[in-house]
């Protein structure tokens, strides 16, 4: 038994030693994303109002995006950030049709396009 235990911990300490310092091969680049967002007038997820209107605003748009099972992963995960009745959309989406779909969403839950704000991005 204690043969099998030091065998086992053995060849976890190679497994775990061996994989150290390992990097994936592609490091995600988001410096142009995180450049714009420091801008002084940029609106961010952080910025989402807590006041119930806008609230149920945003769930009610995430609901109806995660409902639509026909939009990617990317569309699905789309920041949305409701502001005294006024949505800005930010996030990469698969395609300028997953685009147009989930900006539809937001202006059927607005009620008018001009309380939508497009800062999504494509995805390729």
């Amino acid at each position: 038994m204690r043969h099998i235990r030091r065998f086992l911990l053995a060849t976890l300490w190679i497994g775990g030693a061996a994989c150290f310092g390992q990097t994936s091969p592609t490091q995600p680049d988001n410096t142009k994303i995180n450049a714009r967002d420091r801008s002084a007038g940029a609106v961010t997820a952080d910025q989402q109002k807590s006041n119930a209107a806008d609230m149920k605003l945003t769930k009610t748009i995430r609901q109806s995006i995660i409902a639509d099972k026909s939009l990617s992963t990317y569309a699905h995960n789309v920041n949305i950030i409701s502001q005294n009745g006024v949505v800005t959309l930010k996030g990469p989406v698969k395609s300028d049709a997953e685009k147009a779909t989930v900006i539809a969403k937001a202006v059927a839950a607005t009620g008018n396009a001009d309380k939508v704000t497009d800062q999504m991005s494509i995805k390729y």
